[in-house]
């Protein structure tokens, strides 16, 4: 049995990913790991599955085959279609969640040309005779695309049938679809696909709900974590000297994105912890980078709070990453939406307690509150995730207890190895022994497959 995937991340162009962490392609070539993406590629290598990552990129010129340095996966990086990168061109917000925001000051003909490239250009990223031929020449035995909320998605399952791949999808946070175009197809691609990768209990039954699909090709398999790394930043925790000896620390890190990541939220939590007279000294670290980050700075500026550090930048060595988590006292995690959020396994590997709100696949992550390692509050709720903190930082064995409960939970639950099998196990399981796609999608997988790639080459 031919065991290698390919894998297809998010995005339009892998730089709309990386320009706002700061990384150029050759950085997330040899120095970025971690994260689900390579989570995945080195969950499917414990279990003997080879793993072919195809990006898209609007700077190169020409297909280039590397090799991913910490994973030792192939890495293949397509050109944008020319096509594509014109749309592109016309959006002030390429990911806007409107035609309207995407051309908001756009006049006259322009205007018209961008709410069209608003619907078409997420479409035309794929650059699909590429594709095909880096899927055909390594031999993939499937295709999993991160995000079924996501227009690759809807071209994968399309070329799939054309070359007689199975095709699957993995919730990692995506919501619904931004354009009209994609309501139709969306539906139509999620009841032709092979299977739907989910974690969170809700989305599965919003998966279900909305589109018809069956519950036996969904399958309820986490985002998995290199506990090793983590575990022994833990077992070495120390503290770098950056604050006062014996304030405690709380932490965050990730993605900067005010609004998703509910940082606006925990900055007026902190506000309100920071005015407790009765609770030891403390700081909050924020570690992290992204498209809003001038966002953040001016926040910071303008709210004046004390105790507070900004470590800007994507951290590409993730063992000083887990270092410093290591030598922290509480995590704290206010996303407002997320799919299953690897940035708390991390924290909770290193041994620390966390203070969580309810986002998708949190309560999968912390089922019984503290006795799986934390408290779990309400999004958007400042007052509640305050109230949780403080109550953390004022008891030194509560904070010891659910940081020994969160290691134990993230080592029992989010292996590499448990979770590699669970992946090998699903992607690979011949058709037959499957649940099959809904077929009334049949004209659909057939005839638009023929009409709209033509002969793949």
């Amino acid at each position: 049995m031919n065991s290698r995937i390919a894998l297809l991340p998010w995005g339009d162009a892998i730089e709309d990913f990386l320009d706002p962490l700061d990384i150029t392609l050759e950085q997330f070539r040899d120095e970025v790991e971690g994260g689900w993406l390579f989570g995945y590629v080195d969950a499917l290598a414990r279990v003997g599955v080879q793993t072919v990552i195809v990006c898209f990129s609007e700077r190169l010129a020409d297909p280039v085959a590397w090799r991913h340095k910490p994973t030792g996966a192939e890495l293949i990086v397509i050109p944008l279609p020319r096509s594509a990168r014109r749309l592109r061109q016309l959006l002030e917000d390429r990911y806007a969640w409107s035609a309207r925001a995407a051309a908001s000051t756009c006049r006259g003909p322009r205007r018209l040309a961008a709410l069209a490239a608003h619907e078409l250009a997420p479409y035309c990223a794929t650059a699909v005779r590429p594709l095909a031929r880096a899927l055909r020449s390594r031999g993939a035995a499937a295709i999993l695309c991160q995000e079924y909320e996501y227009q690759r998605f809807d071209v994968a399952v399309l070329l799939g049938r054309a070359l007689g791949l199975p095709v699957f999808g993995t919730f990692q946070g995506g919501d619904a679809p931004r354009t009209w175009l994609e309501r139709p197809l969306r539906r139509l691609a999620l009841r032709s696909c092979d299977g739907l990768i989910v974690a969170s209990d809700a989305e599965v039954k919003r998966v279900r709900s909305t589109y018809g699909v069956a519950r036996a090709r969904i399958a309820r398999i986490p985002n998995p974590l290199d506990i090793e790394l983590w575990d022994q930043a833990r077992r070495g925790a120390w503290r770098d000297g950056t604050s006062e000896a014996r304030a405690l620390r709380v932490i965050w890190h990730g993605r900067v994105d005010m609004h998703r990541k509910g940082l606006d939220v925990l900055l007026d939590a902190w506000a309100a912890v920071s005015q407790r007279t009765d609770l030891p000294p403390r700081e909050l670290v924020l570690v992290g980078s992204g498209a809003d980050d001038d966002e953040l700075r001016e926040r910071l500026a303008s709210c004046s709070l004390a105790g507070v550090t900004w470590v800007r930048g994507y951290e590409l060595d993730k063992r000083k990453l887990a270092d410093r988590l290591a030598a922290s006292d509480l995590y704290v995690f206010p996303s407002r939406h997320e799919g299953f959020p690897v940035a708390l396994l991390e924290a909770m590997a290193c041994g620390l307690g966390v203070v969580a709100a309810d986002a998708p696949g949190v309560s999968e992550i912390l089922p019984d509150d503290e006795l799986s390692g934390g408290r779990v509050v309400p999004r958007g709720d400042a007052g509640a995730l305050a109230s949780a903190i403080a109550e953390f930082l004022a008891d030194a064995a509560r904070r010891e207890q659910a940081g020994a409960a969160a290691s134990r939970r993230v080592t029992e639950a989010f292996t590499l190895d448990a979770v590699g099998e669970s992946l090998r196990d699903f992607l690979l399981t011949p058709p037959q022994t499957r649940a099959t796609p809904r077929r009334g999608a049949a004209p659909w997988r057939a005839g638009a497959a023929a009409l709209w790639l033509g002969r793949v080459q």
